[in-house]
């Protein structure tokens, strides 16, 4: 059995989209069970998840996507765990994918597929939908250079999960903190580029900020152990506000997007995010709560 763990916030319309392509998956050969684990919604998901058989709605009161799916693993029956986001649509073959992977390589322990931006308008994009579409999720790169996989598209074998042990709680990047503890235990990540998911991209530039908060923050209590740490963070800042222009190569070159128009609005994305990761880091740097920027995800 294939247990497919879905963490939700607040999120009930994509939540409803991404059960119905659960449900629409194809070429199976195992049972499937899905569960839905609450994360403190002002309105829980019941009369969504009730709409669809098979789906399990819990509730996790302790905020942060780790401890979500940490509930979700501790219930599920499948001995192939598979993690998506509530805003996340799989794509049509996505679980038969992890399933033709783990039953053919039956050494591979842990998948990490491709993410995509599901655009609105493919012949227009918006300026969000442009920037993510080549600076967000590049879960190949992550899995090659850092050796781990996001968890909104990553499936892993239930015996190893339980040796690598759960997710960490929101004070921490949980998704990085995972996969390298399970890569120092000897369980590598394999990237899959037809396991694949597709992710909105954010309506508004807040919600993007909102990302960049937390992430900013974990990193920031990862370098604090580190000695000299306040000087490296600083040059370190000054240096992402002044990357956006190494990335005009990257952003000419990418096959996901097209025209000019595309492009310059993704290198405009890229302005906006750099300087404002760079004024988050600077107020780290001097004072500001790194706890405090990492709650802002579970915020009402």
């Amino acid at each position: 059995m294939i247990s497919v763990i879905v963490p939700h916030l607040d999120q009930a319309e994509a939540l409803r989209s991404c059960l119905a392509s659960l449900r629409a998956q194809t070429g199976l050969g195992q049972e499937v069970e899905i569960i839905v684990v609450d994360n403190g919604s002002r309105v829980p998901p019941v009369e969504i998840c009730s709409a669809f058989p098979s789906v399990t709605l819990l509730s996790q009161p302790v905020p942060g996507p780790g401890p979500a799916r940490n509930l979700g693993v501790a219930s599920a029956k499948g001995d192939i765990l598979a993690f998506i986001d509530a805003d996340c649509i799989a794509g049509g073959g996505w679980l038969a994918e992890i399933e033709r992977c783990f039953s053919t390589h039956p050494d591979f322990a842990i998948l990490g597929g491709d993410v995509r931006i599901a655009c609105v308008d493919p012949n227009r994009l918006t300026l969000l939908e442009a920037y993510e579409s080549v600076f967000a999720y590049r879960m190949k790169e992550y899995i090659a250079k850092q050796g781990f996989t996001g968890t909104g598209n990553l499936a892993v074998r239930a015996e190893v999960f339980a040796a690598v042990g759960p997710f960490g709680g929101i004070e921490i990047a949980e998704d990085r903190d995972w996969g390298q503890r399970a890569l120092r235990l000897g369980y590598r990540t394999h990237y899959l580029p037809d396991m694949i998911v597709y992710h909105p991209a954010r309506k508004t530039l807040a919600e993007l900020a909102k990302k960049w908060e937390r992430h900013t923050a974990h990193d920031f209590v990862r370098i604090q152990s580190k000695r000299g740490w306040r000087l490296r963070w600083i040059l370190r800042s000054l240096a992402v506000a002044i990357s956006p222009a190494a990335e005009l190569l990257r952003i000419g070159r990418t096959d996901r997007l097209k025209g000019w128009r595309s492009r310059a609005l993704a290198f405009l994305g890229v302005v906006f995010v750099r300087c404002y990761r760079f004024w988050i880091m600077l107020a780290l740097a001097f004072g500001a709560s790194a706890p405090a920027w990492s709650a802002r995800w579970n915020r009402a």
